[in-house]
């Protein structure tokens, strides 16, 4: 019962004032961000985390997992309307949504996909409160030796899943990983990499990096890209209406959706766009009248979409559980809780349950709020699309400039930022992943503290590492997925699917 007493707490927490406002700000946010073709909600994550900051960890998180979850939700609204995915996760349902918009069911699909969400998020973030505790508490025999086998497996996942070309996501990594190393040692207090600057003894901030990655690349991207304003159809509140057989059909796909969703989130990559893919080629094979898939299949609609939204809850969890980010996302709320001293991982639930417990409550909030706002506004979203970028350029560029600089009132800072956005301008032209990239900068600090504690266990000698027999199957994995990738390679496979989410990574 302790859990559930814990989980009326948080509900006592997540209803007051702020949260509330957070709980909802994000909602909205998050789906005006998923109507816009290409921001993408890690780039809004980014900039809004320094505005975040002054309200405590656990309105951050609520704000940033709001905003994810909201963009999952509104990046189908413009699939179906105009066939334009306003996010990458949202890319699958175009194929089946936009031609039930052109059967004049465009108001069915919307109310289907809502409702889709509405479960599927449930059932994750049911699936996250229940899961969570339990691999924490299991986590808790981890050692040193265990948490680097699972970083240096992670790494090598998300070298292959990030890009069709390994080796650009196995860079990205490293360079991240070095990037962090810049600064005093956390172990022996020697400054690196500094070249006798003292601005850099404290090493390179999080946060103008990934500002600069994800918003001034977005801002210069935009800026040369040329833009054609879709053409949007109103759908009308009492067309929000699927009828009898369209219910029928959706329930199953609704609910393997969920399922299938939520453990995909608990794998490396981009967890959100991968099991869209799996749900649709899922439900396809189970279907008795495949061949209606690809011209206004519902199940094609539903299914998808409620496993991306399902797969943002189950990626919450080795976030929460391990201190892991297995996605560029998740990686900005673990710099967010680092920013307020709230390390997650399998202390968290000892020493900050109250962190984990208002944001489980938050979320069932939200997930409310999402469907309530989706249905009755779903026409304002989608004519949010047709806004101009040269309206919304200026806009990104000032939130920048003030929230970066508003973080340690720094000019430094924003001269970091503006030489991460160049440089992430010219990774995007040059096919480079940023995600990797981002994952690296985070994970640097954990992954060098658990090498040389794993170092000073085992006196320098790494092949005792045999002895700990966990961390020894998760390194044995690493290299299989190593190997089997040349293999796949030589023989002349294609690579295995690989996206990133939106054109903000």
């Amino acid at each position: 019962m302790q859990g559930w007493d814990l989980l009326v707490t948080g509900f006592a927490h997540s209803l007051t004032s702020v949260n509330l406002v957070a709980c909802f700000a994000g909602a909205l946010i998050g789906t005006l961000v998923g109507v816009l073709p290409g921001l993408g909600p890690t780039a809004t994550m980014a900039l809004l985390l320094p505005f975040t900051i002054p309200y405590g960890p656990t309105t951050g998180l609520i704000m940033m997992t709001g905003i994810w979850y909201g963009a999952m939700y509104g990046g189908s609204t413009t699939s179906v309307l105009v066939n334009i995915p306003g996010e990458a996760a949202s890319v699958i349902t175009c194929l089946d949504g936009h031609q039930m918009a052109k059967q004049g069911r465009a108001g069915a699909a919307l109310a289907l996909v809502a409702g889709g969400s509405f479960v599927a998020g449930t059932l994750g973030i049911l699936g996250l409160q229940f899961l969570a505790p339990l691999l924490g508490n299991a986590a808790l025999s981890f050692g040193p030796p265990e948490f680097l086998g699972f970083m240096i497996l992670a790494f090598v996942l998300l070298a292959n899943l990030s890009a069709d070309a390994p080796l650009k996501g196995a860079l990205m990594i490293a360079f991240g990983l070095f990037l962090s190393t810049i600064g005093i040692n956390p172990m022996d207090s020697y400054p690196r990499f500094t070249f006798g600057t003292e601005k850099l003894m404290l090493g390179i901030d999080f946060l103008p990096i990934a500002m600069g990655l994800f918003g001034i690349s977005e801002v210069l991207s935009t800026a040369v890209a040329k833009h054609a304003p879709p053409v949007v159809s109103g759908v009308r509140l009492r067309e929000l209406y699927p009828n009898r057989d369209e219910v029928r059909r959706s329930v199953k796909p609704m609910l393997r959706g969920s399922v299938l969703g939520f453990f995909m989130g608990l794998l490396p990559g981009p967890c959100t766009v991968i099991s869209t893919f799996v749900s649709y080629s899922l439900e396809k094979r189970l279907s008795k009248t495949p061949q209606r898939f690809g011209h206004g299949a519902v199940e094609g609609v539903v299914g998808p979409e409620s496993a991306n939204n399902s797969a943002v809850m189950g990626s919450m969890i080795p976030l929460l559980t391990l201190g892991i980010p297995f996605a560029a996302p998740s990686a900005i709320m673990l710099a967010g809780l680092r920013m307020h001293n709230v390390e997650p991982g399998p202390t968290l639930f000892g020493t900050h349950p109250d962190v984990f417990w208002t944001f489980i409550a938050a979320m069932y909030l939200g997930n409310l709020m999402l469907l309530l706002l989706n249905l009755p506004l779903v026409g304002i979203f989608a004519r949010v699309a047709s806004i101009r970028p040269p309206l919304l350029l200026p806009v990104i560029s000032v939130i920048c400039l003030v929230g970066v600089y508003s973080v340690r009132n720094a000019f430094f800072d924003v001269w970091v930022m503006i030489a991460a956005g160049v440089v992430g301008f010219f990774l995007r032209r040059w096919g480079y992943p940023i995600a990797p990239f981002i994952i690296g900068v985070v994970l640097g600090p954990t992954t060098e503290v658990s090498l040389r504690q794993t170092l000073l266990m085992f006196k320098g000698d790494m092949s005792l590492i045999a002895d700990r027999p966990l961390a020894m199957l998760m390194l044995l994995i690493a290299l299989a997925c190593i190997v089997w990738r040349f293999v796949a390679r030589l023989r002349g496979r294609p690579p295995v699917l690989a996206m990133d989410e939106g054109k903000a990574l």
